[in-house]
């Protein structure tokens, strides 16, 4: 079987790069530009970009089942046209590309931002609408759209499973992610201040195992939530604390004052080259649906996420021995690579 992997190198992509050798698979991963995340692993690499579609017909060619998790992902509620370009357009791109070259089965990443959470005190569930209001950040109004041309694609008769990860983190994020980069900032007393809320968390080497079930198991059509723990960033800080031995205390900011700071972060985050951690966007997140379902694919998919505390143990060892996290004395280790 040949598998093709758009966003190979990217933090979910390099998870599922690593699972799908484990399991005797050398896949074709389309690179775009970084490939750190796949250096000197057995894979097949194929040069070639979502916004172009003849490139991914050329990635496609003979391939059985193509994993798409290339997508821009953005914490701003100014970034619309980048993000229509790769996460709706190049979509449409990779969905063409299936159908030209007889791909059998495509199994895309969505997102948990994709549906309404609305109202908050009902859990999330794969019945969920897709959001379609400019009220929603442009980040989640591109991945509905995403969905809604890979349902176009599959009213042509591509056979297609949908997943719906929550916030993911875990081991090889390599850039980092904004969550990752929180976590370093955590451990290295480096946040200004926490903040009331938090998110469901979900471990990426889950999200990888239920994704890899779906493809071999999963009806036509089929959509599934990949869930892990609702955990607030307070509960988190201490939980780093508890890993580490280093004290994370820092204020603690409610969200309504945080709303008002975020500007003003934000300016001073970007005249010091970093990307802004705390904005409206990501603060909206953190008092969003704090039940988020995976009843669908425990059922299906025999899906189970692992401990939080477990992921963040393997995680922050993972930042640690790459050279991300800058810690002295020793630190908890987990049982899990």
């Amino acid at each position: 079987m040949t598998v093709a992997v758009t966003g190979a190198t990217g933090h979910i992509g390099a998870n599922l790069v690593y699972a799908l050798i484990g399991r005797g698979i050398s896949p074709r991963c389309l690179v775009h530009i970084n490939c750190q995340a796949i250096d000197g692993l057995d894979v097949e690499r194929v040069e070639g970009d979502v916004r172009d579609v003849d490139s991914l017909c050329r990635a496609f060619e003979g391939v059985d089942t193509v994993y798409h998790l290339a997508a821009s992902i953005s914490l701003s509620m100014a970034d619309w046209s980048r993000l229509e370009e790769i996460n709706v357009r190049g979509t449409a791109n990779v969905v063409e590309a299936c159908l030209r070259t007889g791909v059998r089965r495509l199994v895309h990443f969505s997102s948990i931002h994709a549906l309404v959470q609305e109202p908050l005190d009902t859990p999330v569930d794969e019945s969920r609408p897709l959001v379609d209001s400019r009220r929603y950040p442009p980040y989640d109004r591109s991945k509905a759209a995403a969905e809604i041309e890979v349902r176009r694609g599959m009213e042509k008769g591509l056979d297609t499973v949908i997943i719906y990860p929550t916030a993911v983190f875990g081991p090889y994020d390599y850039q980092p992610s904004f969550f990752g980069e929180a976590l370093i900032a955590i451990a290295e007393r480096k946040l200004p201040a926490m903040v009331t809320g938090g998110f469901d968390w979900v471990d990426a080497r889950d999200v990888v195992k239920g994704a890899m079930a779906a493809a071999e198991k999963a009806p036509a059509g089929a959509r599934y939530l990949l869930s892990g723990h609702w955990v607030s960033m307070s509960e988190i800080a201490a939980i780093i604390e508890e890993i580490t031995g280093v004290s994370t205390g820092r204020p603690v900011c409610p969200l309504w004052l945080a709303h008002i700071g975020a500007p003003f972060i934000g300016a001073i985050s970007r005249l010091k080259g970093k990307r802004p951690l705390y904005t409206s966007v990501s603060l909206r997140a953190l008092k969003s649906n704090r039940n988020i379902s995976h009843e669908q694919a425990t059922h299906d998919l025999g899906y189970s996420p692992r401990p939080f505390k477990e992921t963040l143990i393997d995680t922050l060892q993972w930042f640690r021995e790459n050279g991300q996290l800058k810690l002295t004395g020793s630190m908890k280790t987990g049982d899990s690579t």
